[in-house]
């Protein structure tokens, strides 16, 4: 069983910009209102620390592992619940330069496993969507 959230807004700024405010991690609890916590080496196969409250639920943390980082473009991680194959989730941050003074931020989740089907993904992207609007907000006002 599968479900993906796929959500992506344009923002008024540079990727490296908007890549600056995504790798400083320390300021994540001050502007964002999804993952409240980041920590960790972004290096490809380094496993991080993942804290993220949905709308309405409560605080949950994960430790998964980073699967791509490019800089100015892709930050991916994939995190496991208890043991493979039950609901796992790759999520990717990216950034398309639209080469017009604008990026195209996709903000996306695959989740996998047999649990899957348990979980109303709703909240997490509603989620997903404030912090879309809070990164543009930031970025936008950082030039």
């Amino acid at each position: 069983m599968t479900k993906e959230i796929k959500t992506e807004i344009t923002i008024n700024a540079n990727p490296e910009t908007i890549w600056n405010i995504l790798i400083h991690q320390e300021t994540y609890p001050d502007w964002n209102p999804f993952i409240k916590k980041l920590e960790g080496k972004l290096e490809i196969g380094n496993k991080i620390e993942v804290v993220i409250q949905p709308e309405n639920a409560s605080k949950m943390t994960f430790k998964p592992k980073i699967l791509k980082f490019e800089p100015n473009k892709t930050l991916q991680w994939k995190g496991i619940f208890l043991m493979k194959g039950l609901f796992d989730g790759t999520h990717t941050l990216k950034l398309t330069d639209n080469k017009n003074g604008t990026t195209t931020f996709k903000h996306t989740e695959l989740f996998k496993g047999v649990l899957v089907k348990f979980f109303n993904l709703e909240n997490t992207r509603k989620g997903f969507e404030k912090m879309n609007s809070e990164l543009k907000r930031l970025s936008e006002n950082s030039k």
